[in-house]
C-alpha cells in the first residue's frame, strides 16, 4: 500500500563536509519519541523498537519521551535521520515531511522541535544530515498503555515503509 500523500524520498550520503563514509552505506538514525503510557502517543517508540530489532548495520534506533537538545550530538553523527512521532491529525496511515534546520523561538525545556535539533547539530557540530519527520496517525491519547488497533495497523504500514527505504540504502540486506 502506497498512500498518495507521500513524496518520493531518496537516501543521500551525508552533507557533512568532513564525511568520510561511503555513499552506498549512509549511517541512519531512527529517533522515535512519545509516551507509551498515553496509548497512541507510543507510536514513535514502537516504530523505533521494531527497526532496532532488525539489527541492521549502519542503522541506529532509539526512543525517548520527547526530543532533547542532547539528541543533536547523535543526529550529527548520522547521514540520514528519521524523526518518528504520533500524529494527532492528518492523513492515515502516516505522512512524511522533509526537514531543514531551523532555530525555534518557541524552544522550552519541554518542547524541542526536530528542526531545532537539526539546527543545533549544524551549528555546534557542522553536521547537516538529510532528515525526515514520519508522523504515524494515532487516535487515542489517554493515560493508558497499548496502541489502539487502528494505530497498530498504521504502525505496521509505517514500519514496512521504513524497512523498504532503509533496505534500499543497505545493499547487503535482501528485500
Amino acid at each position: 500500500m502506497s498512500p498518495s500523500h507521500i513524496e518520493p524520498v531518496t537516501l543521500a550520503p551525508s552533507r557533512r563536509p568532513d564525511a568520510a563514509r561511503s555513499p552506498e552505506r549512509p549511517r541512519v538514525l531512527i529517533l522515535g519519541y512519545g509516551n507509551p503510557g498515553r496509548q497512541d502517543d507510543g507510536l514513535g517508540p514502537a516504530a523505533s523498537a521494531q527497526i532496532e530489532a532488525l539489527g541492521w548495520p549502519n542503522v541506529t534506533a532509539y526512543d525517548n519521551y520527547q526530543l532533547n537538545i542532547e539528541d543533536a550530538l547523535e543526529v550529527a553523527d548520522h547521514d540520514v535521520v528519521w524523526f518518528v512521532d504520533a500524529a494527532r491529525s492528518g492523513p492515515s496511515p502516516f505522512a512524511i515531511r522533509a526537514l531543514e534546520p531551523a532555530a525555534s523561538l518557541e524552544f522550552t525545556s519541554h518542547l524541542v522541535r526536530p528542526e531545532a535539533i537539526l539546527a543545533m547539530a549544524h551549528q555546534y557540530y557542522g553536521a547537516a544530515p538529510q532528515a525526515f519527520l514520519l508522523g504515524i496517525r494515532g487516535y487515542e491519547f489517554e493515560f493508558l498503555e497499548g496502541l489502539t488497533p487502528a494505530a497498530a495497523d498504521n504502525l505496521q504500514l509505517a514500519v514496512e515503509m521504513l524497512k523498504d527505504r532503509l533496505g534500499a540504502s543497505q545493499p547487503w540486506v535482501a528485500s
